[in-house]
């Protein structure tokens, strides 16, 4: 079976306009997440999505789901974890309290706040983790890149052609997730930055799956007033069109 997560664990407030999470703020009349979890319901390949909600704000969650007539059979709220990794799993052991354990599962992890991601992204995530086992979505960097150890001299610019910027959905065969989880020491989890970091730290390929840049994460006020202007637009119709 095919799951979808949406990662909605975090409280942040980083925008200072509101001291609700940043996923429930409006956009268009609809907070954020609804737009998110609308572009899953979409598409097809997808049987169950898992909303991993802070605690304090499951009951908003339910009353929003209530107040749009989203679909209950296939939408299941649960509670998050004090990180991005910690919502990911708590998702993961929901899913197998119901549908048990299956080499086949898979897993799409998606930021809540990403909601403007395409069925064609969505799509190439499973049909990659089905058959590569783990994929992630990027886009190519545009910006050169400067790596300096501390923040006063330049130590290196990599090469701008082999840099991407990481996006989601992050896709998974769960089975694999969680094995790879397990081989990790602690000291390796406590540096995780993203679900993908597993994989990578132990070896295991990464299959990369080609972003779109309206896929934004909207975390700032600028992001926010961008993606007013999107979600009124046809950007992202027009990006789908030229891949």
């Amino acid at each position: 079976m095919i799951f979808g997560a949406i990662l909605a664990g975090g409280s942040g407030t980083r925008m200072h306009i509101s001291s609700m999470p940043k996923q429930f703020l409006p956009l268009d009349n609809k907070p954020i997440i609804i737009h998110t979890l609308e572009k899953m319901l979409m598409c097809s390949k997808i049987d169950v999505i898992y909303i991993g909600v802070n605690p304090a704000w499951l009951g908003h969650m339910s009353d929003i789901l209530e107040k749009y007539e989203l679909d209950y059979d296939k939408v299941i709220v649960v509670p998050g974890g004090k990180s991005r990794n910690d919502t990911i799993f708590n998702i993961i052991a929901e899913i197998e309290k119901t549908y048990g354990e299956n080499d086949e599962h898979i897993i799409v992890t998606h930021d809540a706040v990403r909601p403007f991601v395409t069925l064609r992204i969505l799509d190439e995530n499973i049909e990659n983790a089905i058959t590569y086992g783990a994929c992630d979505t990027v886009i190519s960097a545009v910006d050169t890149i400067v790596v300096s150890q501390d923040a006063e001299q330049i130590d290196s610019i990599p090469d701008r052609a082999k840099m991407y910027q990481g996006q989601t959905p992050q896709t998974f065969k769960i089975n694999l997730l969680k094995s790879l989880y397990k081989e990790l020491k602690p000291s390796e989890k406590n540096i995780l930055t993203d679900a993908c970091k597993i994989c990578v730290m132990k070896g295991a390929p990464v299959k990369l799956v080609k972003g779109n840049s309206s896929n934004i994460k909207i975390t700032t006020i600028s992001d926010y007033n961008i993606a007013k202007v999107i979600v009124g637009s046809d950007i992202v119709e027009a990006e789908e069109k030229e891949h």
